[in-house]
């Protein structure tokens, strides 16, 4: 937590740190374990042999979350944040070290095994093996993707906002396997260009778009005032935010998976979509109590009840 944001060359005074969980896979599988859905939860990935990896085989294990496929290597060290949050204001600025992410590689992954319904891969842009384009611009994670629906799970995939060049050049190839893909307002319109836009109207014409790329099930478009759902042939399904009173925003980072994770636990147990959304933002609104990712996570039916307590914004409508 930082006093303001510098300008460059000038200084800032960190308030506050903490070190927790990052990342939309990690944040994603915690939080599911935290809104105790009460079905398995389980890692794979790749991590340093240093004391970061050793402490997130630590956490999973102590929230239940089956860690056996996360692999470790001294190739590259396990991939770390720092994230600054302004104290008044609850915006945070992302500083990433890849680490071992960055060598995430198909032979990490045997979902021939797995026994889950729904694998989820994160972050599209950040995983630079898993990222590159070969010559017939198809990426790995699209060949990842196409293996796990061959097996029968459910694909889902969320992004990431950062300014890579090649976005598009990543994303796209994935869409055709993907059964759901999460993205917030910026990261919808660096894959589908125009200008970047809240309003309600261009926000599920650009999601069509998305579908029409290939998406078999939904896009699922989150922002600070809510969230909306866009199947194919199926009016957009909308969701306002939680009025969450200022006084108890700490921070902002991991909401956006926060709202992931309520979505998921709902698409997991069969609800509708428009329980889903409700959901997700109800445990996006939770997380914003605590300046971690998911410290402030409870169980769903608390997330819920915390939501309709405070109620919802009116201001997300398709006119």
């Amino acid at each position: 937590m930082i006093d303001v944001w510098p300008a460059q060359d000038a200084l800032a005074n960190i308030a506050t740190q903490s070190d927790g969980n990052g990342g939309g896979p990690y944040n994603a599988t915690k939080n599911l374990a935290k809104l105790a859905g009460g079905f398995p939860l389980a890692g794979v990935g790749l991590i340093g042999c240093d004391a970061d990896g050793e402490s997130i085989l630590r956490d999973c294990a102590a929230h239940g979350i089956e860690a056996t496929a996360i692999q470790q290597t001294t190739a590259a060290p396990t991939s770390y944040t720092d994230v600054m949050t302004v104290a008044s204001t609850g915006r945070r600025t992302f500083f990433h070290q890849p680490g071992a992410n960055a060598l995430l590689d198909l032979p990490h992954f045997n979902l021939t095994k797995s026994s889950a319904k729904i694998f989820y891969l994160g972050y599209l842009c950040l995983l630079r093996t898993l990222d590159t384009v070969d010559e017939t611009g198809r990426t790995k994670a699209s060949r990842l993707f196409e293996q796990a629906r061959a097996t029968g799970l459910t694909t889902v995939a969320d992004l990431v906002s950062n300014e890579a060049g090649d976005f598009s050049a990543i994303v796209n190839p994935c869409l055709p396997h993907l059964d759901f893909l999460f993205l917030n307002e910026y990261e919808l319109t660096r894959l589908v260009g125009g200008s970047a836009t809240k309003n309600p109207v261009q926000l599920e014409s650009q999601a069509r778009e998305v579908l029409q790329r290939g998406v078999h099930g939904a896009v699922i478009v989150h922002l600070p005032e809510g969230a909306l759902c866009v199947v194919k042939n199926r009016p957009a399904i909308l969701q306002p935010s939680v009025r969450v009173p200022a006084n108890l925003i700490v921070g902002t980072a991991g909401a956006g998976d926060a709202f992931s994770a309520g979505f998921l636990l709902g698409l997991h147990e069969g609800w509708d979509f428009q329980r889903c959304l409700e959901l997700g933002v109800c445990a996006a609104a939770a997380s914003l109590r605590d300046a971690t990712c998911s410290a402030a996570v409870e169980p769903w039916q608390n997330c819920l009840a915390l939501g309709r307590k405070m109620g919802f914004h009116a201001d997300l409508q398709i006119k």
